[in-house]
């Protein structure tokens, strides 16, 4: 029963009974009677003048306590002049503007965070209490693949990302650098806040391709140069005596040949060693790309041209699918050509002597890309982390020279690029323009 209800019900019962009894009482002296009764209507109107004074604002209080309900923190009472009434109303209104000020001040720091995690550099995941995924920033998903089409749930647990991988298998407060293909690099780092008295996990991805890839050519740069410079110091002046003792012994008529053969092979193997540290400080003094202008298509077809010979040879054919129409694109020319000089020499020796090898040179727009597709043996699992490490190479006689100024001239233009075996047996280079 209301508090109301109550009040009114208590009011009529006691003036019910006192009238009564009033009448009981004073029956036979009527004068005394009507002043009873004058009395009983002046405590009547009291009565209804506390209703007013006492309820009525308690009803109020109750309609901002639904106001609370329902969040809305704008409902406020004037005060009534009373002085118990105007305490509550007081202590209600001071309540309603700290509530009104903390909900601001929380949405303002709301949207500050969720404005700051929308534009960081860094992926950030955010899990739920079972350790799901439940919102990603657009640098994770960029990062994982993920494409934004409204369907987010149903991408996260379709994405077969090597980091989602390594995400899962992520203890609490611990950090993992994740190489992938030897080029990209991600720290991943998994921490915890406090989300209503229980513990939240979110996971930060933050990207270190072209930190490591900095720090790591200035530190073979420096060792590079060094040797340069040590070797020609010696090489130099050896060869020169040699030269000089493998002259002088033709002038004299020596008879002993295997010394003067020796004498000549010496000379050819500090020759080499020569043109293997200019290889390696071409890598190293790798000028700015100079951009200009230029049609993509006239470059590539000049390019097979050059391995048309060879690859007949080795039973290789060549294949191109060009657009009709010129492709220019802005970098430098010789650059790129070099780099896909070196692409197609990759995927010929891959083929190697085999028949029917095919290699297949691609410009596709859309995004803009370039593929050089072979049917060699293919990349190994284990091979494919380190294919972009400076100076690693799986051949006998390689030096991993190639690859390591592929990768430092595409990083120079800007360009992505990718080097990977496909299931259906196909090594595609894909270069992003």
């Amino acid at each position: 029963m209301k508090l109301k209800t109550k009040y009114i019900l208590f009011v009529a019962i006691l003036h019910l009974v006192t009238l009564c009894l009033s009448f009981l009482i004073f029956k036979n002296n009527k004068i005394v009677f009507i002043v009873s009764e004058v009395f009983v209507f002046i405590s009547l109107w009291l009565s209804w003048r506390l209703y007013f004074q006492l309820i009525q604002p308690l009803k109020m209080l109750l309609q901002g306590v639904n106001a609370i309900k329902d969040q809305d923190f704008n409902v406020k009472f004037r005060l009534t002049g009373k002085y118990e009434a105007d305490q509550l109303i007081g202590v209600y209104n001071q309540m309603i503007d700290s509530l009104r000020s903390e909900r601001t001040r929380q949405e303002e720091q709301h949207k500050f965070l969720d404005k700051l995690i929308s534009t960081s550099p860094t992926g950030v995941i955010i899990l739920d209490f079972d350790h799901n995924i439940e919102h990603l920033n657009p640098k994770a998903m960029q990062l994982l693949g993920i494409p934004d089409d409204g369907n987010l749930m149903k991408q996260i647990a379709a994405c077969d990302h090597i980091l989602m991988r390594e995400i899962k298998d992520l203890g609490p407060g611990e950090s993992k650098i994740v190489s992938i293909t030897g080029i990209e690099n991600y720290k991943c780092q998994k921490s915890f806040f406090m989300d209503r008295g229980f513990p939240r996990y979110f996971v930060m991805l933050e990207e270190l391709s072209i930190e490591i890839l900095q720090t790591e050519k200035k530190a073979y740069g420096k060792v590079i140069r060094m040797m340069a410079h040590e070797v020609n110091n010696t090489v130099g002046p050896v060869n020169s005596i040699m030269e000089f003792a493998h002259a002088y012994g033709k002038r004299s008529g020596d008879p002993n040949q295997e010394l003067q053969n020796a004498l000549k092979v010496a000379i050819e193997r500090n020759d080499n060693l020569n043109l293997f540290m200019r290889n390696l400080a071409d890598v190293v003094r790798l000028p700015p790309a100079n951009k200009r202008s230029f049609d993509l298509n006239e470059l590539v077809r000049s390019i097979c041209k050059l391995f048309e010979f060879r690859a007949g040879m080795l039973n290789i054919r060549f294949r191109l699918f060009l657009p009709e129409k010129p492709v220019f694109i802005n970098a430098d020319a010789p650059q790129m050509e070099q780099v896909l000089i070196n692409i197609i020499k990759n995927s010929a020796e891959a083929i190697g002597s085999a028949k029917h090898g095919e290699i297949s040179v691609m410009i596709q727009p859309d995004p803009l890309r370039i593929i050089v597709r072979d049917t060699g043996k293919g990349i190994p699992e284990e091979t494919e982390v380190n294919l972009f490490t400076p100076f690693y190479s799986t051949k006998k006689e390689g030096q991993g020279i190639g690859l390591t100024l592929i990768r430092e001239v595409l990083i120079n233009h800007g360009f992505g690029f990718s080097l990977k075996t496909s299931s259906n047996g196909f090594t595609d280079f894909v270069i992003f323009l």
